[in-house]
């Protein structure tokens, strides 16, 4: 853990092979958008030899498999792997988002990894570390994952490294900010001319020893005389905290009694404080100057990543049921077991079609092997179906991807990570595993996407692909969904935000050759009677042969909210013949599915048949029909037709400070709050129904008002009467 003896070489340009469990590390970076993630992820490849040099994402360098559309935002967009070696460890290090709409593919890398590394700037503001970082915290304490904090731009920090390890402390310590503890202390070197003091190097707490990169190599020296009395402080209270988190109860004991630890003693307890995910140490880190060899901080934090971070074999496996879903005993990663893996990431290229990235948690995968395919369906309310599916699948060539390339390997073992070509049957999120024993694991939480988009073919040749284009799109993510409305009569993209959005419309174009327009996105508003009326219906026509000839009258009167549409029969003596009963029926049924208003579907009313007209011979099913919806539309011309509009309940999480402004922010959208109450230690949960209309684009807005700290759902309510005001600005657009 940076206080070892290093003997650690990579074979660079190599992808190192995993031949079990235990020699592997699934790692993935999580961290604020802007926080050097990729910059990181290319500085341990280099000090361990995989790569000679670093890249950038915005010359197209990096070693993470980037898309054009990164390098046009200038971030990374995707969750890319890149497989290092270090101390006869494969470390599959997982390079996610940082930004907020492409959550999804951070959700994908704590699935695939068994332990994490929280990467922190020093150079940003703190609500933009704690805004982003926190919940994604919370979800891996709550299933028990390894943490370790990585501080990185001390070189141009807005935030000295003690005051950053104290608000990782207050941040992510929970009710003991003694278990967020540096391991190292930074040294910097001279201040240069702008005012900024390069970082050269770090002082190991335990050791003792400052590890000097200044030369280009890591070299060890002793402490300058004032570095002393700040070693001291900071490594006594790191001793008590890894102390407290030993399961050694004699421990603190021994030390209060004035006994001195052994270097050892306090290494080997603190990687089992690490690997149970109750001790999360704070390490600084730097890429390597111009012509050096190793990153600052590099060697230490790869030694703990191989050291203190678990295996595959130490990390619970999510729960495994049969396809119908009875529950299975828990698997263990035994790569001689049952096959069971799952597709964490699937993309599409131009050339080799759909690839799968998998992560094998029981058994080996294999090249040519011949796999179930099971995937979770999708029912939620307002959305699109999307049911299970089955399948068998014949696995193509695996490889093991860095960056562009893809390295061809034979298996993959349980725990480790593989992509594999051209398995079109799979979706993300999807289940592999023996045809003749198939089984499904549980899916993970997936985030809500809550902004709305509707899009249209640009072209004919484009309205041809559209479709199949957009189940592919949805398939490969899916933080995203797609909805028919049947109301508006709209394709609507529903997407994490506009970052995600434009990621979907370039991958649309670039991946499936299809350009598509976005058009404003209309809510399902509804129209009602506001009072009785009355209509005559007359359709009367001859014109040689045949006529047509169809009189009915009808009282129309409003019924409560969520009544639907009655029909009532009242002709008595028969001027209405009873076979064209039920076609005056059908007719103001249709008429109140176009809507008579604006064109919004009609409801809530109860409809009287009360009398009509018929002729023996020109009267038909189709006259009455068109009679009844003539009648429908005369009452309405002689009412007021009220519109009706959808209103959401919005349950919006937020810290306590945000409460005041989001609560205005919630009235002037004409929302009404229903309730509030403590969530956790200093954030508030706000209840409001608000019309749909007004929240379009309030995921957008709450990030905005909240410094991206702020989380909401939303759930249709019910219709309520739209005011006066906007409903005649409706009237005005669509009349």
């Amino acid at each position: 853990m940076g206080d070892k003896a290093h003997a650690h070489t990579g074979a660079a340009g190599g992808t190192p092979a995993a031949g079990h469990p235990r020699t592997l590390r699934n790692v993935v970076l999580v961290g604020h958008s802007g926080s050097g993630k990729t910059t990181l992820v290319e500085a341990l490849a280099q000090t361990a030899g995989a790569v000679s040099r670093t890249g950038r994402v915005e010359d197209g360098t990096t070693v993470s498999d980037h898309e054009e559309i990164e390098h046009r935002q200038n971030r990374s967009v995707q969750l890319s792997l890149v497989p290092v070696e270090w101390g006869g460890c494969r470390i599959n290090l997982l390079d996610t988002p940082g930004y907020a709409d492409f959550v999804g593919e951070l959700r994908a890398g704590l699935r695939a990894a068994d332990a994490a590394l929280f990467v922190v700037s020093a150079a940003q503001e703190a609500e933009t570390v704690a805004g982003t970082t926190r919940a994604v915290w919370e979800e891996c304490a709550a299933v028990g994952m390894p943490r370790a904090i990585v501080v990185t731009h001390l070189d141009t920090a807005r935030t000295p490294f003690d005051a950053m390890t104290r608000l990782c402390g207050e941040l992510f310590g929970d009710d003991d900010p003694d278990a967020v503890l540096p391991l190292h202390l930074p040294v910097f070197g001279p201040e240069a001319a702008d005012g900024h003091a390069p970082l050269t190097g770090l002082t190991g707490l335990l050791s003792q020893r400052v590890f000097d990169y200044s030369g280009g190599e890591r070299t060890e020296l002793p402490p300058a005389g004032d570095q002393q009395a700040p070693l001291a402080e900071a490594r006594a209270r790191l001793i008590e905290g890894i102390i407290a988190e030993s399961e050694d109860e004699t421990l603190m004991d021994r030390y209060l009694g004035g006994e001195s630890l052994g270097i050892k003693t306090l290494t080997d307890d603190l990687e089992r404080a690490v690997a149970r995910g109750t001790f999360h140490p704070v390490l600084a880190a730097a890429p390597a100057a111009d012509g050096a060899r190793q990153g600052i901080g590099t060697v230490e934090l790869l030694d703990l990543i191989t050291g203190g971070f678990p295996t595959p074999l130490e990390h619970p496996l999510p729960a495994v049921t049969t396809p119908d879903g009875a529950p299975l005993p828990a698997l263990d990663c035994d790569p001689l077991g049952p096959l069971v893996a799952e597709v964490v990431k699937t993309s599409s290229d131009p050339y080799a079609g759909r690839l799968s990235l998998v992560r094998v948690f029981s058994g080996t995968l294999r090249a040519d092997d011949t796999v179930h395919v099971h995937g979770h369906g999708l029912d939620d309310p307002g959305r699109e179906d999307r049911p299970c599916h089955e399948a068998r699948a014949r696995v193509g060539a695996l490889t093991s991807p860095f960056g562009k390339q893809q390295r061809p390997v034979d298996a993959c073992v349980a725990g480790d990570l593989a992509r594999v070509a051209r398995l079109e049957s799979a979706e993300t999120g999807d289940t592999l595993s023996a045809t003749a024993h198939p089984l499904l694991m549980e899916p993970w939480t997936m985030p809500d996407p809550l902004l709305p988009v509707a899009v249209r073919a640009h072209s004919k040749a484009d309205e041809d692909k559209l479709s199949h284009s957009l189940a592919r799109l949805v398939a490969e993510d899916p933080a995203m969904r797609l909805e028919q409305n049947r109301d508006t009569g709209q394709l609507v993209l529903w997407c994490l935000g506009e970052a995600h959005l434009d990621v979907a419309l370039d991958r649309l174009r670039d991946h499936y050759g299809v350009q598509v327009d976005t058009v404003a996105h209309r809510v399902a508003l509804r129209e009602t009677f506001a009072g009785p009326a009355s209509g005559l219906g007359r359709h009367v026509k001859q014109s040689g042969g045949h006529g047509q000839y169809a009189v009915c009258e009808i009282d129309v009167e409003p019924l409560p909210a969520g009544s639907g549409i009655t029909f009532v029969d009242r002709v008595v003596g028969g001027s209405v013949p009873r076979q064209f009963i039920a076609s005056v029926e059908k007719g103001v049924r249709a008429q109140a599915a176009r809507g008579i208003a604006a064109g919004h579907p009609l409801v809530d009313i109860r409809v009287v048949l009360r009398d009509g007209k018929a002729h023996s011979v020109d009267s038909s099913d189709g006259a009455f029909q068109t009679a009844g919806a003539l009648a429908l539309r005369e009452a309405a011309a002689d009412a007021h037709v009220r519109f009706l509009e959808p209103v959401a309940e919005v349950r919006v999480l937020i810290p306590d400070d945000y409460v005041g402004p989001v609560m205005s922010d919630l009235s002037g959208r004409r929302g009404r709050v229903t309730g509030t109450e403590q969530s956790g230690s200093g954030r508030t949960l706000v209840r409001a129904d608000v019309p749909e209309l007004e929240i379009d684009r309030y995921t957008v807005d709450l990030r905005s008002l909240t410094h991206g700290t702020g989380r909401f759902s939303r759930s249709y309510a019910r219709h309520e009467p739209m005011p006066a005001q906007l409903a005649d600005r409706v009237r005005a657009q669509d009349g």
